[in-house]
């Protein structure tokens, strides 16, 4: 048997085990003609999933693993196979991950829609890339590219622009059903602009409205609700920062003041966050942590429509329970 037809099937049984791996991804799309739009993480399946509605099936390829940490296998371009549209976050955030699903698939037919490209640059925040592949960004770099925050789904403003790109997407894809996905974009716009009304209401008479942050994600939250994020304890997400750094951000902290700590539950907070807040406290700061999720991971059994709306209400309830 030759070499070449020893790769061929070799190639052929892997793609099979692909298909039916442990069994924990299997092609997810119903026979009904509907159009197949795949999300990459949490935050942008709630919101695929509030302007399709009944007129298009949504997945979501990462659940309990997010974009920082999340390295798709053969496997996980079971569902792109027969997808019409792959709406990711963009920036960076998701990109590798996206074009290496593409690759597994060869879907000719997919598109690739970018949520956040169509968030105005004025409206970002500008940053150096902090690229690995962990974080999930691009491996090609441009030295003179600028790059941005990509955490924006926190900021609900942006989060609703990212709203409204998804819906044009979908209209553009299925023109035949444009009607529903504008009707259930408006409205899910409208309780996103409540929610947000509703956590600037809770921190409205606030005055101490200063965070330490757990890692580098919050500040367009931070934008949205007037709260000014200080420092981050981990500049990526996973790596403690070393002692020097420490040191820093604890005689940062006790200079401008800052009691909040806002620790995420994805990550455990008895590391470094918990040495900072006995640093804090010892210098007679009553210093203390506020739950914010960053919505980059889910259980598969809580991830409702809802899911984005209730988790970014409880971060507002928790960081108004803990500010003075």
């Amino acid at each position: 048997m030759t070499h070449q037809r020893l790769v061929r099937i070799g190639v052929a049984l892997f793609a099979g085990l692909a298909l039916v791996g442990c069994g924990r991804v299997q092609d997810p799309w119903s026979e009904q003609p509907r159009l197949r739009i795949v999300t990459s993480f949490v935050p942008i399946y709630c919101f695929a999933k509030n302007v399709a509605g009944p007129d298009a099936q949504v997945v979501c390829v990462m659940g309990e693993t997010g974009p920082h940490h999340f390295d798709p296998s053969p496997h996980h371009a079971v569902a792109l196979r027969r997808a019409d549209l792959f709406v990711i976050n963009g920036l960076g955030m998701d990109n590798s991950i996206a074009r290496k699903m593409m690759r597994g698939a060869r879907n000719k037919d997919l598109k690739l829609i970018e949520a956040a490209a169509a968030i105005p640059t004025s409206q970002l925040r500008e940053g150096a890339c902090n690229c690995g592949h962990d974080h999930g960004h691009d491996e090609e770099h441009d030295a003179s590219h600028v790059h941005y925050d990509p955490h924006v789904w926190l900021g609900i403003p942006e989060a609703i622009i990212m709203v409204q790109a998804i819906r044009d997407a979908l209209s553009t894809a299925d023109p035949e059903h444009r009607a529903g996905y504008e009707a259930r974009a408006a409205a899910y716009t409208q309780r996103l602009q409540a929610l947000l009304e509703e956590g600037r209401s809770m921190l409205a008479d606030k005055k101490d409205r200063k965070l330490l942050t757990f890692h580098d994600a919050l500040f367009y939250l931070a934008r949205s609700l007037d709260l000014q994020v200080v420092e981050s304890i981990e500049a990526t997400p996973g790596q403690e920062p070393d002692s020097k750094k420490l040191r820093e951000i604890i005689a940062v902290s006790k200079e401008k003041g800052v009691r909040v700590i806002a620790v995420e539950p994805q990550y455990a907070s008895d590391t470094s966050a918990k040495v900072i807040l006995r640093a804090l406290r010892r210098e007679g700061i009553d210093a203390d942590f506020a739950v914010v999720d960053t919505l980059e991971t889910a259980r598969p059994a809580e991830l409702t429509e809802s899911y984005y709306e209730d988790k970014m209400r409880q971060s507002f309830q928790n960081l108004a329970a803990k500010m003075k």
